[in-house]
């Protein structure tokens, strides 16, 4: 008998641990890729790009730009709002960065002079 209750347990222990990959896989396949700026890019006026898309965290943000004149930093609510960049901000530059965004407020700026101040920026809350 003991033989049988063996069997079951390595039975259900396998059901489970495949009942675990099957909902991993699905929550990774739910995650979107979004073109901040469209078919534009990452570019001038682009703060009201992000306004009725429903990001979630772990979607992920390409930044498409020209490399040798715009960047995109990874800035707290204060460096969104005042366009500067706060000590330790992560900077991109690769001209085709992509970010997974994290759950809550993901502000974003280009901090090269002027350019956030000409809309270079997006708020996104994600879910």
């Amino acid at each position: 008998m003991s033989k049988g209750r063996g069997s079951a347990l390595v039975v259900a222990t396998v059901v489970v641990m495949i009942s675990m990959v099957v909902v991993f896989q699905c929550e990774v396949a739910e995650a979107a890729i979004y073109t901040v700026g469209g078919g534009g890019g990452w570019t001038f006026n682009v703060a009201a790009w992000p306004k009725g898309k429903p990001f979630k965290a772990g979607d992920t943000l390409v930044f498409n730009y020209n490399s040798a004149i715009h960047n995109v930093v990874a800035v707290n609510k204060g460096g969104y709002n005042g366009c500067t960049t706060p000590r330790g901000a992560k900077v991109y530059q690769t001209g085709k960065d992509q970010i997974k965004l994290v759950k809550g407020p993901n502000f974003f700026i280009c901090n090269i002079p002027g350019h956030c101040q000409s809309g270079m920026k997006i708020a996104i809350n994600a879910m």
